[in-house]
C-alpha cells in the first residue's frame, strides 16, 4: 500500500489549490481560502481514518528505483568479483577469491579471480606479478575449472595487461611464491620429460587494444587430488619462457576455500 506523509511548517503551493501557506497567529500555517481549509481538513481526515484501518503511513508518495541487477563478471568472484570484467568482484583490500560448486553426476565447477600485485605488497594477494612492464600491479585475472565425468575445462580471462601483446600461460603444480619458481613445474597428467599441450594445460592468449584476453584448455582427463595449484604467466607462447606472474588457483575441491 502506498505510504502518505503529511508535512508541516513552510512549503511549497498547496497541492490542490495552488496557494501557498501563511504565518498564522502561534507559528503554525494556513492555507489562504476557507474552502481550501475545509478540503485540506477533509482529506486529513480521511488520511486518519486509513491509518487506523490499514496502519499506513501518512505521506507525500515517494517512488524508488529497484535495486540494480547484480554485474560483471563478478567475482574468486576465491576470497571477488569481478564486477565488470573481472573477476567478478575483486579489490585491492579484498584481492581474490574462490567458489567450489558441486553438481549432479560428479560434476564441480570453480572460478577464482584475483589482482596482481608485486611480492611483498602492504594488501596481500594471492595473485603476484614479478614483472610489472607485462604484468602491471592492478591487472585482474579469473580462472575457471569445470570437472565432468568427460573431463575438464579451464578457462581464463584477463584484464589490464599490455595491448595487442602474446602471453603463454601453463597450469604449475605449486601455489604462487616470492620466487617465481615457487610454483614448481607445469601440471602434467602423466609424467613426462617434455612440454605437451595434450598432457598439461596451455592457455596461451593474445591481449586485445585494451588490454585484455581471454583462453580455454579442454582435457579428456582430470586433474590429480592437489596436484594443480596454480597458472603462470609467462613472457611468450609455447613450452617456455620467463614467469612473468603467477595466481594461486585452487583447482580441485579439496584446495577450495
Amino acid at each position: 500500500m502506498t505510504a502518505w506523509m503529511v508535512r508541516t511548517g513552510h512549503g511549497p503551493a498547496h497541492p490542490i489549490s495552488g496557494g501557498r501557506p501563511t504565518a498564522g497567529p502561534e507559528g503554525g500555517t494556513r492555507s489562504r481560502g476557507r474552502g481550501t481549509s475545509r478540503v485540506f481538513g477533509a482529506l486529513a481526515g480521511a488520511a486518519a481514518l486509513l491509518t487506523l484501518a490499514y496502519g499506513a503511513g501518512v505521506g507525500v508518495a515517494a517512488q524508488e528505483s529497484a535495486p540494480a541487477a547484480p554485474g560483471g563478471h563478478g567475482a574468486h568472484d576465491s576470497h571477488g568479483g569481478h564486477g565488470g570484467h573481472g573477476a567478478h568482484g575483486a579489490s585491492a583490500a579484498d584481492p581474490s577469491r574462490a567458489d567450489d560448486v558441486a553438481g549432479a553426476g560428479g560434476s564441480s565447477w570453480m572460478r577464482a579471480a584475483g589482482v596482481f600485485s608485486p611480492p611483498g605488497s602492504f594488501v596481500p594477494s594471492d595473485a603476484l606479478t614479478y614483472d610489472t612492464r607485462l604484468v602491471p600491479a592492478g591487472a585482474r585475472i579469473e580462472v575457471t575449472r569445470f570437472t565432468g565425468p568427460s573431463g575438464t575445462r579451464v578457462g581464463a580471462r584477463l584484464h589490464g595487461l599490455v595491448p595487442g601483446r602474446a602471453y603463454g600461460m601453463h597450469v604449475h603444480t605449486s601455489p604462487c611464491g616470492a620466487d617465481p619458481a615457487a610454483a614448481g613445474p607445469h601440471y602434467q597428467h602423466r609424467p613426462s620429460a617434455t612440454a605437451d599441450p595434450v598432457n598439461e594445460v596451455w592457455l596461451d592468449f593474445r591481449t586485445d587494444e585494451d588490454g585484455d584476453g581471454r583462453a580455454e584448455a579442454v582435457q579428456d582427463w582430470n586433474f590429480r587430488e592437489g596436484g594443480a595449484r596454480s597458472v603462470i604467466i609467462h613472457d611468450r607462447q609455447g613450452g617456455a619462457g620467463e614467469r612473468a606472474a603467477c595466481f594461486t588457483v585452487p583447482f580441485g575441491p579439496e584446495d577450495s576455500v
